[in-house]
Formats: C-alpha cells, structure tokens, sequence
C-alpha cells in the first residue's frame, strides 16, 4: 500500500485522460498547472480530438500511450470513467484520480456506477471519486484542477491535509498561502471508493516532509483503522488535528436508555479522537491555527503565560481569553521585572505586570528583543504571546527580525496575535516561524492544543482478556429491571437487595426484611421510564407500602392504561453519589459511558465516553486504568473526591463496577442492544457501590 500511495503522490509519468487543450476549462486545468508549477516528470494527455496540448504530444486513446503510467488522472464523465479506469488497470497503472461526480452521492443510480467502478479498478487503486484530486508542494506535483492553484506560489512547510471534501482542499491551500503557512501534501479522498483518510495518515505519518496532519473529517468510514493510523502518527510524533462537521445533526437515537439520548453520534467522535491522541478543531480556522502552531515543535510545559503588548486593549483579550481556558498570566517574579525595569529608558512602558506593556516603545527593537529574551528566559512563563499593534504597520519588518532573533534563545513556544487588520504582517511572522493569529481565541486554542500533545501517550490500555462468564440462556428483547440487575450482577456489579411480589400482602412481608426503609417500583420490561408513570414510590415501610401500592396501580393506570401486576421491592440505598453507566453503539464502535445520575442524567449531560478496542478475538473490555480516568474525567469528580469536607466515595469499587460492566459489553457483543444501570450509587469510602435500578435490551 505505501509503495502504490508514494507513487500517487510522487508519480515519474502521468497520464491525463480527456485532457482539453484549452486551460480555461475544467479537463484543461490539469496539464496546465502541472507545467505552471514545476512538475519534472512525463505528462502524457489523452484525447482523440487533439494531436498536441502545447508542445505535448496528445494520444487517442490509453491503448496508445507509449508507456505505462504511474498515475492517471480521468477527467471523464461518471458514464465512461469505468471504462478508462479499466484500461488502465489492465495496462497496470498503479493508481487512477476519478474527478467525476454522480456516483453514491446521488443515489441507487449513483451507487450503481460506484460499484462498476470498483469491479473496474481490479488491483489498481482509485483515488475518489469526486474528487478535487491532490497537490504535493513537497515535491512540486499538482493533480488537481483547483482553481486555488491559479496561485504562482506556495509556501511550502510539514503541515499536510487530507480533505474528504474537494472544495475545502482549495480553501486551505488558498488560505495557508495567504498566511504564509506551509504545507507539504493535501489529498482529497471524497467518496473514498478504495483509498480513505486513514490510508493517507498512515502514510503521511512515514512522510519525512510531514511533520502534522490536518483532516477535514465528514465520516470515519473504518474506525480501527483509522484508530491504527493516528495512533501510528501519534507514536511518530506527529500530531493529527481534526475538524469533524456534523456536530449538529440530531445524533442520539430514539431509545430506551438515557444513554442513547445522551451518546449522540458527535459524542462518540469526542470519545474516538480523545483516546487516540486526535486534536479536534472547535472551529474551522483552527485547522489551520492548531498546526501552524503544533509545526513548531516548541515544548509547552505548563499553564503560565507571559503576554507582551504594545496595545493594552488586545492583551487584556488574550489574556482575558486564556484564563477562560485555565491558563495563568502570573505578573512577573522580582528577576525577571528587575530585568524588564532596566530596559527602559524612560518611564514609558509598563514592565512589571501581566499584560507587560510596552504601548510606547514598539518601533524600537532593542527594547522589544530584551523584553522577548527577559520573558523567555523566565521560569515564570511557560509560553509567550506577543500583541502586534497598529504601531507595527509603518516597519512591520523591524518586529519581525526582532521576534525571530530571539528564537533560538529558548525553545518555548512564542506566538503572536494581530490586533489591526494586518495579514501581510501575520504571514512574514509566520513565515519567520512564529505563528500569528488574527483572534485572541487562536492563541488559546494553540496552546491547550500543545499542552494536550504533549501529555498524550499513544498507548491502548486494556486488560488481556478475561474467562467468559457463565450466563446461562439469555431471553431476548427488553429485560425487566430485576432481569437487567440480575444480567449485571453474574458479571460483578453489586446491586441493591430486591424482591418481587404480585400484591400488598407480599410486599409488606419483604420490606420487613429488607429493614422497613424500602422502594417501590412497578415491574414491568415495557415501562422504562417508571417515574414518569407514577410508578415509583420511595422511603416506604411494612405498614405504608400496601396502601402505596394500591395507589400506585391507580396512577400507572391512568398515566399510561396500562394495570401493573409486578412490582419490585428494593432496599432504599441512602447517602452516596447517584451515577449513570451505560453503553452505547453505533458504526464507530462500542462505547462505555459514565455521567452523574438519577433523574437530571439527561438534563446536565455531564458524561464522558470509552470505546472499546476490537481486535480479532473481539471487544476488549475496560482497564482500571481506563475506568478510573473516566471517573476523574467527570466536571463532578471532585463531589467523589471530597468537596468541601464531604466524604470521599468508594472510587475503587466504583472502578470495579465499570470494569464488569464492560466485561458483559464485551463478551456480550452484538447479542448486547442497550444496557444502563441509572443510578449506580457510589457510597462512601469502604461501603462499595449499589445499582439501584437498570435497563437491558437483548437482540
């Protein structure tokens, strides 16, 4: 695979099929940019109606192509790309670029063509259809008809893109060179017939030129390979920075389970990118600004951030902005404002807080080096963010050669934000190798993107294996909630004392011995939500639950006309952290969700997410480690931890719970539907954990 991409990405020949000799149009573009921007290798159109496409000989048809070449580009309709694609294949090119639309994207017809198209390729490999096609500014090689490339030139750098929309292809390539931002490959995959993004990331993670990668992700058509492939770049240390669309679709699925309305599909991306190391990007131009800053390889190793102004106003917005992400701008310690003081000549400037201002002083470079090098040697500052103002604009050149001076003097990041409308001075900073924003946010977003490189360890925690549990047979469709608890309980997850009864008599007799604190619920696999029917009652006794009972069939019935006639119950467990855990599956896998509970689950979404690995024998269940990093994942983790005097929960026998937990996901596999235990209650430390009422679907 990797010698069939190197050579798509660096072809000796390629053939251009329905090439037209006027460069205005579309199948013209292809031969014409090849030549405009260096391409060194044979160029070699097809077309019966042309003898000559400038001083390139023009064939008639595939058959007569002198030599067989290493890349295709086919600029035919959807109708009759198979059948070059299939010429081609049986000459053995290695790989065809299919420009054409009209295949899955528009339907049975459309699908129908894809398919012929596939049948076609044979052991050649096809890039799109749909396509934009690809542009390598490492080696100065062009196969793509993208207006973009009307540009003369671009800087080229180590940030490559793969794109599976043709269109955004032409917007970054456009957009890094206005900035000055360098790229080295960009591919767009588009429908991806045959090759797909995690293709193009495994290969760019051994592209010596490639130093980050930047997606433009619309769907993850094989999630564990691309799990391998970023997974791969990450241990290359080469970070992938996604911008994935789609966060607004309506993802969570109608369900029975709170989990399944809280797991929507973006959530489930969150979750993938989160455990393989993948940046993702909040906002479009962070696909741009993350790795304009990642490329720099500058270390940041911690919060602390030293922001340099020449306009008050602006570092009060970056600074401001950074604390809102958890960043510190700490004034400066006695040192470094002893260092800071003796560069001023006067009393202009403003050295001894944070925002350091120098509003008066920023067209002379001796002060502006001193303070660069003063803050940069500081063990204060983690990180240095310099504002450049509209006093730059008259000698934009006099701040840049005095930034980049100071460079090689540490290797912490530096970073610059343009407070006047100024691309021209933010693309020779960038270019300079300090990357430069033009919003405040920018900055932040680049850092918390370095901090996260930096203590991402691309490792894949999961325990070996363990012995089946013996379940017995299993009924299918939906479980009542004793059934569910029971299902949870063989796999090890503790579960309140329970009893079920059929009338008032029976219920009295079990809330004695359960202690005469108990819950009543209605027993039913159709009623999930049982609150929401007025079918459950709590802190009942033997000498209250059968009257409550009797009033419990009434109300049932009159919310839903449904007569309960089984009912549960249940010690009343007190005290604690009430919990949800659940799973949830969808084409990117199978994950394992954790959130606070009860009631308000759906109301405070305060969740955070696993997938399981699969490998060949199958999904892998949770390690401790896993699991204890989802409980501390949680906004509320400091409830479990002791807040404020209050006592801290059982965090191990809460980890216990949802590493068995996810040993019934995964030996249960597909046969698994839904399966949630709300609410999970985490008592205090040594009294373990309860679940306390659950859901379980099975297929």
């Amino acid at each position: 695979m990797s010698d069939t991409i190197s050579k798509l990405l660096s072809p000796r020949s390629v053939a251009i099929i329905g090439a037209s000799a006027d460069p205005q149009k579309t199948t013209g573009r292809p031969v014409a940019y090849l030549r405009k921007h260096g391409y060194s290798g044979r160029i070699m159109p097809v077309n019966p109606k042309v003898e000559r496409i400038g001083d390139l000989p023009c064939y008639p048809d595939i058959a007569s192509l002198p030599d067989v070449p290493d890349v295709a580009v086919v600029l035919l309709s959807a109708e009759r790309a198979h059948l070059a694609v299939k010429e081609l294949s049986a000459r053995g090119c290695a790989a065809a670029i299919v420009l054409a639309s009209g295949y899955t994207e528009t339907g049975d017809e459309g699908a129908r063509r894809q398919q012929q198209l596939i049948e076609a390729a044979g052991p050649m490999r096809i890039l799109g259809p749909n396509t934009i096609g690809l542009v390598n500014l490492t080696d100065k090689i062009v196969l793509s008809p993208s207006g973009a490339l009307e540009m003369s030139e671009f800087p080229v750098g180590g940030i490559g893109v793969v794109s599976q929309s043709g269109g955004i292809l032409g917007a970054l390539l456009s957009r890094a060179a206005a900035r000055g931002i360098g790229l080295s490959k960009l591919i767009s995959t588009s429908n991806e017939v045959d090759l797909e993004l995690a293709d193009f990331i495994d290969h760019l993670a051994d592209d010596p030129a490639t130093q980050v990668i930047a997606l433009y992700v619309e769907t993850v058509r094989n999630p564990a390979k691309f799990r391998a492939a970023c997974l791969k770049a990450a241990r290359r240390g080469k970070p992938v920075v996604a911008f994935k669309i789609g966060r607004s679709e309506a993802g969570a699925k109608a369900a029975v389970s709170h989990t399944g309305a809280m797991a929507g599909a973006d959530s489930m991306y969150d979750a993938l990118f989160n455990q393989i190391g993948v940046i993702r990007a909040q906002n479009f131009s962070d696909l741009l600004d993350i790795p304009a800053a990642l490329v720099t390889h500058r270390l940041l190793r911690g919060k602390r951030v030293a922001v340099l102004t020449s306009t008050g106003g602006a570092g009060t917005l970056v600074s401001d902005d950074l604390g809102v992400a958890g960043f510190e701008t700490p004034a400066p310690d006695a040192a470094t404002a002893g260092a800071l003081r003796a560069l001023q000549t006067g009393g202009e400037a403003v050295l001894d807080r944070n925002p350091i201002d120098v509003t008066l002083a920023g067209l002379r470079p001796e002060l502006l080096r001193g303070a660069i090098n003063a803050l940069l040697a500081s063990p204060s500052y983690d990180a240095l963010v310099i504002i450049v103002g509209s006093s730059s604009l008259a000698m934009p050149e006099l701040m840049v050669d005095a930034i980049k001076e100071c460079l090689p003097n540490s290797d912490k990041p530096v970073m610059a934000y343009i407070s006047p409308h100024a691309p021209e001075v933010g693309a020779l900073l960038t270019r300079s190798g300090v990357p430069a924003f033009a919003a405040a946010e920018s900055c932040t977003a680049a850092l918390v993107a370095m901090l996260r490189v930096r203590h991402f360890t691309p490792t894949e925690e999961s325990d070996a294996a363990a012995a089946p549990i013996e379940t017995g047979p299993l009924p299918g469709g939906a479980l009542d909630e004793m059934q569910a608890k029971q299902l949870f309980a063989r796999f090890g997850v503790p579960c309140a004392r329970e009893s079920a009864v059929a009338c008032a008599a029976d219920a009295e007799a079990v809330a004695r011995d359960l202690g005469d604190r108990v819950v009543l619920k209605i027993l039913s696999s159709q009623i999930t939500h049982k609150s929401d029917v007025g079918g459950v009652a709590v802190n009942l006794s033997s000498a209250t639950i059968g009257e409550r009972l009797s009033r419990m069939v009434a109300d049932v019935k009159s919310s839903c006309g449904v007569t309960p006639g089984r009912f549960l119950v249940q010690e009343m467990v007190s005290g604690g952290t009430e919990l949800i855990l659940g799973m949830h599956r969808d084409a990117l896998g199978t994950a394992i969700l954790l959130g606070m509970g009860g009631v308000t689950a759906e109301l405070f979404k305060d969740v955070t997410m696993r997938l399981l690995r699969q490998d060949e024998q199958g999904l892998r269940p949770l390690s401790r480690a896993q699991a204890l990093s989802m409980v501390q994942d949680l906004k509320t983790w400091p409830l479990l931890d002791g807040f404020r005097g209050r006592p801290k929960a059982d965090v191990q026998a809460l980890v216990d719970a949802i590493v068995a937990f996810s040993r019934m996901v995964a030996q249960l596999g597909e046969r698994l539907v839904e399966a949630e235990i709300n609410p999970i209650f985490a008592l205090d430390q040594g009294l373990g954990v309860r679940a306390a009422d659950g859901v379980a679907v099975l297929s």
